[in-house]
């Protein structure tokens, strides 16, 4: 445990994550950044975001204990690997299965996975716990990721996530009717102030988040409303739960999304039974990452995979039209 407290003015306006980088030195920025994100840093003993502006006289307490004290171990679990070379696989996740270990997950997932699939031609950047693991999409949510096997690879592709050039696109089935159809959805995103497991917008705080949609179609009931929508959202920027937060302040919530959606109870009971039970059986929200387009780290050229909507979406979409 590190304990730290602003007393010179020089580090009044830092930014939390900075100040910390500054004053310990032998904890690298990766390993900060986790730090805060789980909550094991605390500002006069309440939870702050990375880009907390400090004060002075602030009280900052850093708990360095790892939440895992197990090894990693590969784990047999079943990979769609759509792609495969010296430098990366692409691998379209289920919905359902964690990305990584963490709290409450010491296990089975895509981590593992690839441990028992790659062995050690991992890249080992970045968090310990995280190998070749360049981005990701929330648990429930499926789709598409890039794994890096080497060091060289997931630095190269890691610049083009943070130059935003790295093309995503999503497919999303959202209750109602967007107005516009089409659009740009911009704001700030943070940790949410009231429950640290959601995010949210904000106007003064957190990274800049950038979604671009377009409605695919619109779904109407019996009577003619409109009571659902297939949206494609193509990001600029990637952040923790950005389409969910965007679509649901929006007012158009991504259906099955059990954290920030809520059923629209006229729109759900004017639904068949069938429809109301595949709702109900969803294994996640209704959203797939589907494209994925990247400047190859060794070949040169742009390479671009795209991936099919699962059965259950496509059987919830099919449903829906008929």
């Amino acid at each position: 445990m590190h304990y730290l407290e602003v007393n010179v003015n020089k580090y009044i306006g830092y930014r939390l994550d900075k100040f910390l980088a500054e004053k310990l030195p032998n904890i690298s920025r990766s390993k900060i950044k986790a730090l805060i994100d789980k909550g094991q840093v605390t500002v006069n003993k309440n939870i702050k975001d990375p880009d907390y502006k400090l004060i002075l006289n602030d009280q900052i307490s850093v708990n360095q204990k790892e939440v895992l004290n197990t090894q990693l171990t590969g784990q047999n679990i079943k990979l769609n690997i759509i792609y495969e070379d010296a430098d990366l696989l692409i691998v379209d996740k289920p919905s359902g299965l964690v990305v990584h270990p963490g709290a409450g997950n010491h296990d089975g997932t895509l981590v593992n996975a690839l441990i028992h699939h790659c062995g050690s031609n991992l890249s080992t950047m970045g968090d310990s716990k995280r190998p070749g693991i360049v981005h990701r999409i929330d648990k429930d949510t499926s789709g598409l990721l890039v794994i890096a096997k080497n060091d060289s690879a997931h630095a190269y592709l890691a610049k083009q996530f943070e130059e935003h050039s790295i093309s995503r696109k999503y497919v999303a089935l959202c209750w109602g009717k967007l107005k516009p159809a089409s659009g740009k959805l911009v704001s700030l995103i943070s940790r949410s102030n009231r429950n640290r497991i959601k995010m949210m917008s904000s106007e003064t705080k957190g990274k800049e988040a950038i979604t671009n949609y377009r409605t695919i179609e619109v779904y109407s009931d019996k009577n003619g409303d409109p009571f659902a929508s297939l949206v494609e959202c193509i990001l600029e920027t990637g952040r923790t739960h950005q389409i969910r937060v965007h679509l649901t302040e929006k007012g158009n919530s991504i259906i099955g999304d059990k954290v920030y959606g809520k059923i629209p109870m006229l729109k759900y009971r004017g639904l068949d039974t069938s429809i109301q039970s595949q709702i109900k059986e969803l294994p996640g929200q209704a959203l797939h990452a589907y494209f994925l387009g990247f400047m190859h780290p060794t070949k040169n050229k742009i390479v671009e995979f795209q991936s099919v909507r699962p059965e259950y979406l496509s059987n919830l979409i099919n449903s829906i039209k008929t």
